[in-house]
């Protein structure tokens, strides 16, 4: 491996339905790894810790680990953590554990985002990242493609590829959480196309 030192952070999450990478998500983390990338990853079950093993299995270093409260629930490779404090630690729900994805969402310089469709997650990781101006590819594990996003805009291409009925969840789900995460232009566009 010819690693590059480098700044440049990338943020890889997942849906924690997605627990094995296929060969063109193993081939896209092989580019990070060669580019000498910091991958900031979180500490979930599902694709985050599969993401883990396959760095791990890779001998790669430069990895940290996002947990909540100092507490990782997988860290594979015994790397080095960052630990998020959130605000009310009272509940660990939905948005208690975004409090750590916007934290990389905003660290991050890119982001890579494997995606099952279904995940509120990771559709918020992805607007976070678009929202800040970030480039970031999303895995669509339902047609095994990689979508490329920089701008707002180009969110309908992956809301297009999605069941409406599941877009619609996720959107009142987040609606409690963090109003306009989805706008319903945004639903809306994604239904055009």
């Amino acid at each position: 491996m010819t690693a590059i030192s480098t700044d440049t952070k990338v943020f890889i999450a997942g849906s924690r339905k997605l627990s094995r990478l296929n060969p063109e998500v193993r081939e896209r983390i092989d580019k990070i790894v060669d580019k000498g990338f910091t991958v900031i990853i979180g500490d979930a079950n599902g694709a985050d810790k599969a993401v883990q093993q396959f760095l791990h299995l890779k001998h790669y270093a430069n990895v940290i680990v996002f947990c909540m409260e100092g507490v990782c629930r997988n860290n594979v490779g015994s790397w080095p953590t960052r630990a998020i404090r959130a605000a009310n630690s009272d509940r660990r729900d939905f948005t208690y554990y975004s409090t750590k994805d916007r934290a990389m969402a905003a660290e991050a310089d890119y982001g890579l985002m494997l995606w099952d469709g279904q995940s509120r997650g990771t559709l918020t990781n992805v607007v976070h990242l678009v929202r800040q101006g970030k480039p970031v590819v999303v895995y669509m594990a339902s047609s095994k493609s990689f979508q490329m996003l920089r701008h707002p805009d180009h969110l309908a291409k992956i809301l297009a590829q999605s069941d409406i009925g599941e877009l619609h969840r996720i959107d009142r789900e987040l609606q409690t959480v963090e109003p306009g995460a989805i706008s319903r232009r945004k639903l809306d566009a994604a239904l055009l196309f």
